[in-house]
């Protein structure tokens, strides 16, 4: 599987394009911003982008995606329980102190264990409430993208609307920790890590 790792905006989010060696065909996982830099590594490097696929819709993860899916024609898919999420992202980002972003038309919604084809690749749905309502994360090739549901050695915030500490402790639990031990996590901020680390040493998660 070819994954390529861009961290943009100012809360600097792990944008990822991943692909298919043999088609081309490309997804990519949550463009908070740069969206210039996003489409340029996707046309240098000749890759057919089919639809970009957010883990969840705080403003941080989707300020890029409207001008990339202008750009490339493409839907833009995600959880129906972060629609109300993309509807007030500009007033997140100012409570934030940063600049409205533009707001993007949802095409598509995923639901727990659905199957999304990229040329010969398989992704898999895995819904992990707790971070916000319509968390998901996409496994495919022994690589999970868990958004902020699961960083190295922490956990993503439950103290905004939706959040539940509790919600996301079941959901990496019953939902993540059974994937293979040797599992690579790419969160959606900082390193990546493995099942297998965080099972051992997340405290959050003894």
């Amino acid at each position: 599987m070819i994954i390529k790792n861009v961290v943009v905006g100012p809360l600097e989010v792990n944008c990822y394009i991943i692909g298919c060696e043999e088609t081309k065909e490309a997804a990519i996982i949550d463009p908070g911003d740069n969206a210039d830099e996003i489409i340029r590594i996707v046309e240098t490097d000749g890759l057919k982008p089919k639809f970009i696929i957010n883990t969840h819709a705080h403003f941080d993860h989707i300020g890029g995606v409207k001008e990339i899916q202008d750009h490339f024609k493409i839907d833009f898919i995600l959880h129906e329980g972060d629609l109300f999420l993309v509807d007030n992202a500009s007033e997140q980002a100012t409570a934030f102190g940063l600049k409205p972003i533009s707001k993007p038309e949802v095409n598509k919604y995923v639901n727990d264990d659905e199957k999304i084809n990229l040329g010969n690749k398989s992704i898999t749905v895995i819904h992990t409430p707790g971070h916000s309502p319509g968390c998901v994360c996409y496994y495919s090739d022994n690589n999970v993208f868990v958004g902020d549901t699961l960083f190295a050695g922490s956990i993503g915030r439950t103290d905004l609307p939706g959040g539940s500490y509790e919600t996301l402790i079941n959901s990496v639990k019953e939902k993540l920790f059974p994937l293979n031990n040797n599992t690579i996590v790419h969160p959606g901020h900082g390193p990546s890590t493995t099942i297998e680390n965080e099972k051992k040493h997340n405290p959050f998660l003894k």
